[in-house]
């Protein structure tokens, strides 16, 4: 597994610039939190772990700017920062986990001095990160043995290295497998309009050796009635209670083609992307990005001028198009709703 994609070293975050990959590889350093957030909005770091983990980065550099007399002006400055991380993007659950629990450290060290007090929150945003590639790893080992032997597998959008603190969660779950030597082929959707599929996750396979071949996102149905993909896994940027999951626009069409040719189709995400807050998928907020995406591929207009628009960034695929949830606590399957609450028991 040769990428991280974000780093935290000399007082600084560091940051993969995954819009001009694949063609130019581009580190940006950050010192403030308000060129973290406008970082995580505009898609320098994308995929739900990642924006996670660099919004705490973010909260922990705004709280070394704070200058409070006590812990109550730091507090309510420090939330104010954690207010404008949040708004950034609002489908991917993990954001908001990664900020509560940047906020519950800040609550759980009030009695500490100041400057400890900010120590111990960049303490927390390293945690968060080791966390997150640990899980990964786990979530491999979990996922791969279902994956059938030599599969041929379909991932849409980038669920790897890229979109988490490192290894992956669909990926981590391909790389696990493919470690072991049951990969023969992955296919990776081209994932329109931000190219996640053709610009990263091919990247990534590539780079690490491991069989990839691109297709654009019509051609899934195709491959699938000639018999020549085998399952799906994609990862998540929330699951509601029942098990519906949102991910990237697309991802609801290829589970539909799954089901239709008898293929299993697996969602691979951390616990910190179940939200038993929300009942189903009907209650998970759909970002709506800008037209520009849509009517441009790069800087090449490929619309005509004026032409009305919808961006969607996600959809929702329900539960019952989903043959598991994998997760760094087990795999569920079935009963969603009773699985995944027992994830959290214990």
């Amino acid at each position: 597994m040769s990428i991280i994609p974000i780093a935290y070293h000399h007082d600084r975050l560091h940051l993969l610039d995954q819009r001009r990959l694949p063609t130019v590889e581009v580190w940006l350093a950050y010192e403030d939190y308000r060129e973290v957030a406008d970082a995580i909005r505009t898609m320098v770091v994308r995929g739900a772990p990642a924006i996670g983990i660099a919004a705490a980065y973010g909260a922990a550099l705004g709280a070394r700017e704070i200058d409070a007399a006590d812990y109550a002006a730091f507090r309510c400055a420090f939330d104010e920062i954690c207010d404008l991380l949040a708004a950034t993007r609002p489908t991917a659950v993990n954001l908001f986990w990664a900020l509560q629990r940047m906020q519950a450290c800040a609550e759980a060290h009030h009695h500490l001095p100041l400057p400890a007090l900010k120590q111990r929150l960049l303490d927390e945003a390293h945690a968060i990160a080791r966390e997150d590639l640990a899980m990964n790893r786990t979530m491999g080992r979990h996922g791969a043995p279902l994956l059938p032997e030599r599969g041929r597998i379909l991932t849409h959008c980038n669920a790897g290295a890229l979109a988490t603190g490192g290894y992956g969660t669909a990926l981590g779950v391909i790389r696990a497998a493919a470690e072991a030597g049951r990969i023969a082929m992955v296919y990776a959707d081209e994932t329109r309009p931000f190219l996640q599929g053709s610009r990263l996750t091919a990247w990534e396979l590539m780079r690490d050796r491991i069989p990839v071949t691109l297709i654009c996102d019509n051609m899934a149905g195709y491959l699938m009635s000639r018999g020549e993909i085998d399952a799906v896994i994609v990862g998540a940027d929330r699951i509601a209670a029942n098990g519906d999951t949102a991910n990237k626009i697309g991802t609801y069409p290829v589970a539909v083609l799954a089901r239709e040719h008898d293929l299993p189709f697996y969602v691979a995400a951390p616990t910190s992307t179940i939200d038993l807050s929300l009942p189903d998928g009907s209650q998970i907020p759909i970002e709506e990005r800008q037209p520009l995406e849509v009517t441009h591929s790069g800087d090449t207009q490929v619309a005509p001028d004026g032409v009305a628009v919808r961006n969607p960034a996600f959809d929702v695929t329900p539960a019952r198009l989903i043959t598991a949830i994998i997760t760094e606590r087990g795999v569920v399957q079935g009963d969603y709703r009773t699985g995944l609450r027992a994830l959290f028991d214990v």
